[in-house]
């Protein structure tokens, strides 16, 4: 059985961090690329991140660069965004996700609230 289980979110200040985790099962986690996106209230589901299966190479959305940190443990099967100088604009529920790169076959975590507010 496939599960992505997000951790980590929560309440922050501005200008907090925090730490997202996503633990995976039930796939071959180092087939897939892994992905972080976010969900504000009324608006689209967009990518903020990503992590190459093949090469490890990180991507991130212009408006969370230099902020967010995506990275991978193989031995644990699982994917961490780290974030910091959080802004109420990062309010959102954050959900990872893995697809493989041939075949496009996706895998959604539950998702996890992120809320930035003073």
């Amino acid at each position: 059985q496939v599960q992505l289980v997000e951790s980590g979110g929560g309440l922050v200040q501005p200008g907090g961090s925090l730490t997202l985790s996503c633990a995976a099962s039930g796939f071959s986690f180092r087939l897939y690329s892994m992905r972080w996106y976010r969900q504000a209230p009324g608006k689209s589901r967009e990518v903020v991140a990503s992590i190459s299966s093949f090469t490890g190479t990180a991507n991130y959305a212009d408006s969370v660069k230099d902020r967010f940190t995506i990275s991978e443990d193989n031995a644990k099967n699982t994917v961490s965004l780290q974030m910091t100088s959080l802004k109420p604009d990062d309010t959102a529920v954050y959900y990872c996700n893995a697809v493989h790169p041939s075949t496009l076959s996706s895998y959604w975590g539950q998702g996890t609230q992120v809320t930035v507010s003073s």
